[in-house]
């Protein structure tokens, strides 16, 4: 019955086609707020109700996994007040958005150099993650202190350190070996990767993980990022043809 109603709702979307795992670029919080004549923190705030939005419907529609691209390394360069408003901002939404998990049954996650993070953020973050991690529905990942050659260059040294120690052989090493050592072990690949605000880069998000990710590039700012953006892209997901080096014929084989 459950997704019989879920299959009315949403009469576009094959239930049996979901991605298990999206990640998403949430870009253009700062150009929609200029466009208003408002600071840059006004768009992050308003981008909340955006991250609400998809982190729902991934749970109606029983996606495993959505990843937000919430802070990366390269961030800290921004202006210091920008950083500590965000900081700031994170522990705020973190600590009224546990309720909404728990209702939804969403569990929460993060990857990224969660050490690197100032205390209060790190703490709100851990304390979300308590609070949260019975939860089974779905997992909201954030990406926080993340980027994607910290990640790998973190997984080659674990990997060389296991070389050094005597307890991995090099001829050992493997895609799986790496795939171990990511912050992302245990999680499957994302299927779709979506960025807004009309850029068309990855910016240093999953890079080992996206070898294979359909790309949505979406001409809008974050802020105005609802469902119904979410679902078309999901439509769109499901009419491409995904063949992994293979060709159509042999698909269809």
């Amino acid at each position: 019955m459950k997704d019989i109603d879920i299959q009315s709702k949403y009469p576009t979307i094959r239930l049996d086609a979901l991605p298990k795992h999206v990640a998403i670029i949430m870009d253009g919080n700062g150009r929609w707020a200029k466009k208003r004549g408002k600071p840059r923190v006004f768009g992050h705030k308003n981008g909340v109700k955006a991250v609400r939005e998809a982190t729902e419907l991934a749970a109606e529609l029983g996606i495993e996994y959505i990843t937000l691209y919430a802070f990366s390394t390269e961030n800290w360069q921004r202006p210091r007040f920008e950083v500590n408003m965000l900081m700031s901002l994170l522990v705020d939404t973190i600590g009224k958005e546990i309720a909404t998990l728990n209702d939804n049954n969403i569990r929460l996650k993060a990857i990224g150099d969660i050490d690197g993070l100032p205390d209060k953020t790190r703490e709100a973050l851990l304390d979300g993650i308590e609070k949260t991690k019975n939860n089974s529905r779905s997992t909201l990942i954030l990406a926080l202190n993340y980027s994607g050659r910290w990640e790998i260059t973190r997984a080659v040294r674990q990997i060389a350190s296991g070389v050094l120690d005597g307890s991995l052989a090099i001829d050992q090493i493997s895609q799986d070996t790496i795939g171990a050592h990511l912050t992302t072990q245990n999680i499957p690949d994302p299927e779709i990767l979506i960025r807004t605000s009309g850029e068309h880069r990855i910016s240093n998000f999953l890079l080992w993980q996206i070898a294979y990710t359909e790309l949505f590039f979406l001409p809008i700012y974050w802020p105005e990022f609802t469902k119904q953006h979410f679902v078309e892209v999901l439509e769109d997901y499901q009419n491409r043809e995904r063949r992994f080096g293979k060709t159509s014929e042999q698909l269809e084989g």
